[in-house]
């Protein structure tokens, strides 16, 4: 299967589970609690697999290495433009914490950030994409998810969060990446076997996506068009042009800093939604606004993208 296929494929999984978990969604009586135990089942069985076996032996050269910071980099600022802009809007509670975290995280992955990355710079884009979404599953596990477990509680217990985070059940992926480091800093190969990799991506997306469907209201987006609105203004203007500013004072491979550039228009992420379900915080309005940002960018940001595609080509 072509890379190309392989994308509509992806896409025809996202859309499909999408639009089975909202149309199932009146089937059942607690949708919400059904979700976050579809999620949480993901979590602990299939994503733990995926992440150990895509990061053993992966390795960063210095060239490269700056890739992955980028990516944090970028999300730290999507946060901290999202605090002062949440408070402005007057949000509160746990819509105020799921504002933060959808400010955060972006769509960098294969479905979205490394597909344009491959569009636009061919296979060395798409490779170097995956180098720079490494830092995604700490960022999640390590920051994301402790601190959507404090907003629920409506305050910051830090001992008992890293209690409770330590053997939480649903840090499994983050524990396969520490497996994975410690087999490669003991020189542990990463058995010449077949893994069925494309087949278990399947399943995770397709959970991820129908969970999505599930949560996703129609009325929680004309209810929140300033918060669409700003978080469209921080994704695809304040971010990516903060990005160009610093990139343009870097000495860094024409490639990499591409990479970096079309990485910071990227739209809200999924994870975003999933983190909602999980901890309880306004999964309806997390899942509107992740709708109506993905459709923004598709329609509006990636053509501008295209149309001045020479700007992102390394000469």
């Amino acid at each position: 299967m072509t890379l190309q296929a392989s994308f509509i494929l992806l896409q025809i999984m996202i859309i499909a589970p999408f639009t089975a978990g909202w149309a199932l969604r009146r089937c059942f009586a607690r949708p919400e609690e059904f979700t976050r135990k579809l999620i949480l089942y993901n979590l602990i069985s299939v994503e733990p697999a995926l992440v150990l076996w895509s990061t053993w032996g992966l390795a960063l050269d210095r060239d490269v290495a700056v890739l992955p910071l980028a990516g944090l980099l970028l999300a730290a600022a999507g946060w901290l433009l999202g605090v002062p802009t949440g408070a402005a809007l007057g949000l509160t509670g746990k819509r105020r914490a799921a504002f933060h975290i959808t400010s955060s995280l972006a769509n960098h992955g294969f479905t979205m950030g490394g597909f344009v990355c491959f569009m636009l710079l061919g296979e060395k884009g798409l490779g170097l994409s995956f180098i720079f979404i490494a830092y995604f599953m700490p960022f999640i596990f390590l920051v994301v998810f402790p601190y959507a477990a404090s907003a629920r509680r409506g305050g910051a217990d830090f001992a008992r969060i890293a209690r409770e985070f330590i053997r939480n059940p649903r840090n499994m992926p983050l524990y396969a990446i520490l497996v994975s480091v410690i087999f490669h800093a003991l020189g542990v190969p990463r058995p010449d076997v077949a893994f069925p990799l494309g087949a278990l991506i399947a399943i995770s997306m397709s959970v991820y996506y129908f969970t999505l469907g599930m949560t996703f209201l129609p009325g929680e987006v004309r209810g929140a068009m300033r918060e669409n609105a700003c978080v469209a203004l921080l994704k695809f203007v304040v971010v990516p042009a903060l990005a160009a500013l610093v990139l343009g004072m870097l000495p860094l491979d024409p490639a990499v800093r591409a990479v970096i550039q079309i990485q910071a228009f990227m739209p809200a992420a999924v994870y975003s939604v999933i983190t909602a379900v999980l901890y309880d915080l306004d999964a309806p309005f997390a899942s509107g606004v992740f709708v109506v940002n993905t459709l923004l960018f598709l329609a509006v940001v990636l053509p501008v993208i295209f149309l001045f595609r020479a700007a992102f080509i390394p000469v």
